[in-house]
């Protein structure tokens, strides 16, 4: 999911400044975002790439609650 909203905000960004993938940005189809398909664009790419960064890091932690050893039960 996140993939697919950094890249639509990429190809947004670049149809706003260079006219490219005009059929490919979904933004410039949202009637009530006219004239901030740019900032919006912006918007995107950057709550996109914020969703990978979260996904990749949630990926990393360990499944279970973290116990250091001084809280371990020393076997009798």
């Amino acid at each position: 999911m996140g993939g697919f909203l950094l890249f639509q905000g990429i190809v947004g960004i670049a149809h706003e400044l260079i006219g490219w993938f005009r059929l490919m940005a979904v933004i410039r189809l949202l009637p009530f975002l006219d004239g901030y398909e740019l900032w919006a664009s912006i918007g995107l790419a950057v709550v996109g790439l914020v969703v990978v960064a979260v996904a990749e890091e949630s990926g990393k932690r360990p499944p279970g609650p973290l116990i250091s050893g001084a809280d371990r039960a020393r076997p009798e």
